[in-house]
């Protein structure tokens, strides 16, 4: 839990359930019992957390908050298991991962993606649900509801599930072309690099992947060792348009015959003016086409 706890916006943020809902529900059914500061603010625990979001999640699924407000935590928590073993939609499951994510769940986290793997297959529960869970996650993060702890966790585990499928597909090379795919330095975030990553294994393509952080210098470098045909990188971390621009203008210049791909948050709000050789990737049905 946040040191200070959390306020009702927190839950609000968290939960998707507007604060004044939450208010009523609170006077109306007494759902939560909120705390209060010296200064006789309220603020939540992790049991009204973990509670607006399970119920949270049956109100969205048909039941009456009427209804599950009077229930005890263990019929709320068995009636969550039984509707998550329903077919529900992609934002429930986003949702249902949020929480155990908040509660460090390991057990049923990795329960839950292992079955949206299988039931989705990997491409699509990916796309579908999990990058939609790292937006949220971002958001979160931005107002402070969340700390990096958390962000970190599922972080790990999603990262060691791409490395595993990619690894499962082997090196074949079949395409005979490769591709360099890095993030340039002070960036960090590296899932969609490393789902690129995988689409271009899955098409065949020789793959140098240099992960995070990777000084310029060390891409001329890697030139020097290996043909390259292609080069992806990803920019996620806040710059201005004009630090992006110039970056894009050294890259085409060290790979003047090679074709580049860009992706990534700041691609996408600064809109950059882009090199002859430079190509945006939208989204991952826009680079199979390119790769397939």
């Amino acid at each position: 839990m946040k040191a200070e706890g959390y306020s009702i916006k927190d839950l609000e943020v968290l939960s998707g359930v507007k604060a004044h809902t939450i208010r009523i529900w609170e006077k109306r059914y007494h759902l939560l019992s909120p705390a209060r500061t010296g200064t006789n603010i309220r603020y939540y625990s992790d049991a009204d957390l973990r509670r607006i979001l399970n119920v949270s999640l049956l109100v969205k699924t048909g039941f009456k908050i009427s209804k599950v407000a009077k229930w005890e935590e263990p019929q709320l928590k068995l009636t969550v298991l039984e509707a998550t073993e329903k077919k529900v939609t992609e934002p429930e499951l986003v949702e249902r991962l949020i929480l155990f994510m908040l509660n460090f769940d390991n057990v049923g986290f990795y329960q839950l993606v292992n079955k949206i793997i299988e039931q989705k297959g990997f491409e699509d529960a990916v796309v579908k649900v999990f990058f939609v869970l790292f937006e949220r996650i971002g958001t979160y993060w931005q107002v402070g509801s969340i700390f990096p702890a958390q962000e970190h966790y599922v972080t790990g585990i999603l990262r060691q599930k791409l490395i595993a499928e990619t690894d499962k597909l082997g090196v074949d090379n079949s395409n005979g072309q490769t591709m360099l795919f890095f993030l340039p330095e002070h960036e960090m975030h590296e899932m969609s690099l490393l789902f690129y990553a995988y689409l271009a294994r899955k098409y065949g393509y020789n793959v140098i992947y240099l992960g995070q952080f990777v000084p310029f210098d060390d891409l001329i470098k890697a030139q020097s060792h290996i043909k390259i045909d292609y080069v992806f990188a990803a920019f996620i971390n806040p710059l201005t348009r004009e630090d992006l621009e110039n970056y894009l203008v050294r890259l085409k210049e060290a790979f003047q015959h090679q074709k580049i791909f860009i992706t990534g948050l700041q691609v996408r709000q600064l809109m950059p003016e882009l090199p002859r050789t430079v190509k945006i990737v939208k989204d991952y049905r826009e680079f199979k086409k390119y790769v397939d």
